[in-house]
């Protein structure tokens, strides 16, 4: 089982239902144009001065923040097999030493929407993540929330959280965090990811879900982009 004192910090560099499967499909929908667009390889050229820029089309650094580095872009490229896009900064890193949660602008390049500030990128806790959901863990947890004020009230926070590191960035008028939060679970990959980005007892579901975990890393890295 996996805990957080196994996982290394993060690297240095209320809608109703029917508004909720609105803003999914919305979610979804900016989900696919991050993963159909920008796809060359390279680097941007300045439009002004029609010098290159160094900055790999797709990223987005922050003012403030270091560019993202070459070879971590490549391995989240290679986890994802395809480019990223609204990387914003390695989130948490993996004990093999890969990204494995990527901070994603709360707007992709081309304008669209992308409410999952802490995106899962390592295909083994994906997976790993995937049989915990398809266990019904994720309806256990929701019904857990309707009955158990403390843990719907840390929820609730770990919400706010979430909203809060967001709207730092950008205020995404009309749209929830993720993951279902606040009120149920729907994507364990959002909680984990959370959990892994933000440390331990900020998401109580997140490290519920991360605490049940196998050591993923165990069996080596997910990617070697160089190799």
């Amino acid at each position: 089982m996996t805990n957080h004192a196994a996982i290394p910090d993060p690297a240095p560099t209320a809608p109703d239902a029917d508004a909720n499967a609105a803003t999914d499909a919305a979610t979804d929908a900016a989900r696919d144009a991050g993963t159909t667009a920008g796809t060359t390889a390279g680097t941007d050229t300045d439009a002004a001065t029609g010098t290159d820029t160094g900055a790999v089309p797709g990223t987005a650094p922050a003012a403030g923040l270091p560019p993202v580095d070459q070879i971590d872009l490549a391995a989240v490229e290679a986890q994802l097999n395809r480019m990223p896009r609204g990387v914003r900064r390695i989130a948490h890193r993996c004990p093999c030493g890969n990204p494995d949660v990527v901070e994603t602008a709360p707007r992709l390049p081309d304008g669209a929407p992308f409410p999952t500030l802490f995106y899962l990128t390592c295909p083994k806790a994906a997976s790993a993540i995937g049989t915990l959901e398809a266990s019904g863990l994720m309806k256990e947890m929701t019904d857990r929330l309707k009955t158990d004020p403390e843990l719907a009230a840390a929820y609730r926070a770990a919400d706010e959280d979430y909203r809060a590191r967001r709207d730092e960035i950008e205020v995404l008028e009309g749209f929830p965090t993720a993951g279902g939060m606040p009120d149920r679970v729907k994507c364990l990959h959002v909680l984990v990811g959370h959990a892994l980005a933000a440390g331990p007892g900020v998401n109580p579901l997140g490290d519920e879900a991360l605490a049940l975990l196998p050591e993923w890393w165990k069996s080596g890295p997910c990617v070697e982009p160089g190799a």
